[in-house]
């Protein structure tokens, strides 16, 4: 059976902020409100009985009308400027879609995870790379290394690996490991820096991991396109479809006035890029396409491929 790690990411960071000192005092009710509006959404999340698409557009729905009052009624409309201004200190909005989508693994969305053991899926440290330094050069002791990475997002199996040499000498290296089968980083904003990155960590990834699929979700796009089939990553999936705003009007958002000004303009900019459903789709093909219902031979005869 699957195990799936719901995080709280987002909810312990709004939880926390109630302790930060740095909090101005006309931001405190509003965050208890926001911390109701938080347990609300989960609570509908968890209850909801639906199934398939109309289960994924249930939950997309919730999505955008909390991200909505984090992003514009919490943030934006705020009558100081600590929360817009330490937004990437404070993740609080980027945190939401990483505490969503481990709500996508979901047997009523992806039926291929109910034949799945031993499986769990969420933030995990995952293996990146086994390597080994010689003992015979200069200010080196030699011994095995296993390079891992945080992926925001992924299916794992836990392994142990041991290693032994024996004759002639009795080094054993043994270590426990989540290896990612499925891997997704999550952007808020993605720009060419941190695609080149990801692209670095998803070659890692598949020199030693056979099969496996590197996605990477953003919100806004921030970069010229890259064809990725040049790459070894699968697919940028963009939620909203849109780029960035640009830094000319974005210097506006950084004082209380500034924002005042131009929410008008923020609000359209919402509605008229809300998170898309078509998006979720699109990962959840992964998924599907990744972790199939059924695999056997009459399967691949009756699609006439493999």
């Amino acid at each position: 059976m699957i195990k799936v790690q719901k995080s709280q990411v987002h909810g312990d960071k709004l939880k926390s902020l109630l302790d930060n000192k740095k909090l101005p005092s006309q931001d405190k009710p509003h965050l208890e409100k926001a911390i109701k509006k938080y347990e609300n959404w989960i609570a509908d999340l968890e209850n909801t009985q639906l199934t398939g698409d109309a289960l994924l557009k249930f939950m997309v729905d919730k999505l955008n009308e909390y991200k909505n009052f984090i992003d514009l009624e919490f943030i934006f409309d705020s009558p100081d400027d600590f929360l817009y201004r330490q937004k990437g200190q404070l993740k609080l909005d980027n945190s939401i879609i990483e505490e969503f989508l481990p709500r996508l693994f979901d047997q009523r969305l992806v039926p291929g995870f109910a034949r799945l053991t031993n499986i769990e899926c969420g933030s995990r440290k995952s293996f990146a790379g086994l390597s080994f330094e010689s003992p015979f050069i200069a200010l080196s002791d030699g011994g095995a290394f296993i390079k891992t990475k945080d992926q925001d997002f992924a299916v794992t199996k836990a392994y142990k690996i041991n290693i032994t040499e024996n004759p002639p000498t009795p080094d054993i290296f043994s270590v426990d490991i989540n290896v990612s089968y499925f891997a997704t980083e999550i952007k808020t904003n993605l720009d060419k820096t941190m695609f080149q990155e990801a692209s670095q960590t998803a070659s890692e990834l598949k020199k030693s991991v056979s099969g496996c699929k590197y996605i990477i979700i953003c919100e806004w796009l921030d970069m010229t396109p890259i064809n990725t089939k040049l790459t070894p990553i699968d697919e940028v999936i963009v939620l909203r479809k849109a780029k960035r705003i640009p830094s000319n009007i974005r210097t506006n958002f950084s004082t209380a006035q500034g924002r005042q000004n131009y929410r008008e303009f923020y609000v359209n900019l919402l509605q008229q890029y809300p998170l898309n459903i078509d998006s979720f789709q699109r990962l959840l093909f992964h998924l599907n396409e990744c972790f199939p219902d059924t695999v056997n031979e009459d399967d691949v005869l009756k699609r006439g491929y493999f």
